[in-house]
């Protein structure tokens, strides 16, 4: 096992399956298997997952939603993701704890790092919802930042795309895929991985990210006993 805790960020369009919108049962069900596979070989997991598919807040202006009027409603999103994977892992038989950047008391605990760590230690899962609670930061941002605030050695960007290529390859069958890439060339190279912010956060403290086909059954198991899937950034 090359990892022990990890940071888990998961996009919510992955979560509609082959719905338009909402949250496919199947998908759920199918990421809490693997997710259980990696907590039951002693793995402390976080979770970070986004909201696409309920609501984006950086498309709401187009919609005549004020921007920080999105964010707040593209958070809310994320705890319905978040409470629906918690839901499903908690049926597969897992200790979870939810914990939000916002104050839901009825549905989340307030994010305190030292509480958030001692559950890891207690080998709960744990889900971050509704972002760091400010407007104008994404997902990928709330990834990095909960990563390095609870001494991740990794961030798992789990996609529907086995890593990071040079260009689109679902649009380009000759795209290349990269194995490994420094921060300095994805940067030069103007590769999407992140947003800016969140892929500064990861350089500036020395956290690799990997970017994996989450949708491909065994790939979280293989990442974790240190096989190479996907693009390594470091």
């Amino acid at each position: 096992m090359k990892y022990k805790r990890v940071l888990l960020k998961l996009s919510g369009e992955a979560l509609m399956g082959d719905k338009t919108h909402g949250i496919d049962s199947a998908r759920l069900t199918q990421y809490a298997d693997e997710v259980k596979s990696v907590a039951n070989q002693g793995v402390e997991l976080a979770i970070v997952i986004g909201g696409g598919n309920i609501f984006r807040g950086v498309e709401a202006e187009a919609n005549g939603i004020g921007r920080v009027q999105g964010d707040y409603m593209g958070m809310l999103a994320t705890v319905i993701n978040a409470m629906a994977l918690q839901s499903a892992l908690e049926k597969e038989g897992m200790y979870t704890r939810l914990m939000a950047g916002l104050n839901m008391e009825q549905v989340c605990e307030p994010f305190i790092r030292r509480r958030a760590m001692r559950h890891l230690e207690k080998n709960r899962i744990v889900i971050f919802g509704a972002g760091i609670g400010n407007p104008y930061f994404t997902t990928d941002s709330t990834a990095s930042l909960r990563a390095i605030e609870i001494e991740a050695e990794v961030v798992l960007k789990g996609t529907r795309v086995d890593g990071v290529y040079d260009s689109d390859p679902e649009k380009n069958e000759n795209a290349k895929k990269f194995e490994n890439l420094s921060f300095q060339e994805a940067y030069e190279k103007n590769l999407n991985i992140m947003d800016m912010t969140a892929f500064t956060l990861c350089q500036e403290n020395n956290l690799p990210i990997i970017v994996f086909d989450m949708n491909r059954k065994g790939n979280l198991n293989k990442l974790i006993a240190g096989e190479n899937v996907g693009t390594l950034i470091s």
